[in-house]
């Protein structure tokens, strides 16, 4: 599977040590390189070592291409907060004094232009998440680009919170569902790379027992929606005394394949 050149911020392992020819070399050519944030000065230029005794400045004007103000600098707690943090920038420019001039706005710019012009539904690209909130999850898909993956396009079985699937620095890859060219904003979804009901049910026979976790009740005690997958889904006959979340051993009673049904009995 091939993807695109953007790859969020710490995907790829970030080398301590350049040397003045790598950076040199990554001048001329154009390229994105990445490193970690030492220092974020008074003036809220960020600081990069490079070892060697080699020194990066990215000025505060060249730290974000997203959510500035009118005179395009970012907040200054996003400056602060990039400390300690893997950031990816190209050369700018480089000093008499062999300082390095880097800009992370330049990726953070190209990586809109790739939504606006390259970035297509159904692309499937790699993110790290960033943040996790009740409704959904927010994952970097390259140069500061974030996407947002909504709780129900995580996984076919009903989850409470996407914490029961994610953590905050998780490396996942999605899939793009929707991009919106003007506000260059992305939706995202995961549960299509987990496999279709067809694809799931192969794992599973006709009478056997296997564990399953406890996903919704219906209200009117009709049944209990079991997870066998994330992307397979049971129903069993309603018994008291299980709760959401809960592991339990369930019998398949019944393989429905032209209904996409799977029939369960709980095993106590």
């Amino acid at each position: 599977m091939e993807y695109p050149k953007f790859v969020p911020e710490g995907w790829n392992k970030v080398c301590n040590m350049m040397t003045n020819e790598e950076l040199n070399t990554a001048y001329k050519n154009n390229e994105i390189i990445a490193g970690i944030v030492k220092e974020c000065d008074s003036n809220y230029n960020l600081h990069i070592d490079f070892g060697n005794d080699i020194k990066g400045i990215i000025p505060m004007q060249e730290v974000e291409a997203i959510n500035i103000d009118k005179a395009g600098n970012p907040n200054p707690n996003t400056c602060v907060n990039k400390v300690n943090k893997i950031v990816q920038f190209k050369v700018k420019q480089i000093n008499d004094d062999d300082v390095y001039i880097l800009s992370r706005k330049q990726v953070g710019q190209e990586a809109l232009n790739w939504i606006t012009n390259d970035l297509k539904e159904g692309e499937v690209v790699h993110g790290i998440v960033r943040n996790i909130r009740p409704y959904g999850v927010f994952v970097e898909i390259g140069g500061g680009v974030v996407g947002l993956l909504h709780i129900e396009d995580i996984s076919v079985a009903r989850i409470k919170t996407p914490l029961e699937r994610f953590k905050i620095g998780q490396k996942i890859d999605v899939m793009v569902k929707c991009v919106n060219k003007e506000s260059k904003r992305v939706l995202l979804t995961y549960k299509e790379l987990l496999g279709t009901w067809e694809d799931n049910i192969k794992a599973f026979s006709q009478g056997e027992t296997v564990e399953g976790i406890v996903r919704e009740t219906e209200k009117n005690k009709n049944g209990i929606f079991i997870e066998l997958r994330p992307n397979l889904v049971g129903l069993a006959d309603y018994v008291d005394g299980v709760d959401y979340g809960q592991v339990v051993n369930v019998n398949i009673r019944k393989i429905i394949p032209e209904k996409k049904k799977v029939k369960l009995v709980i095993v106590k």
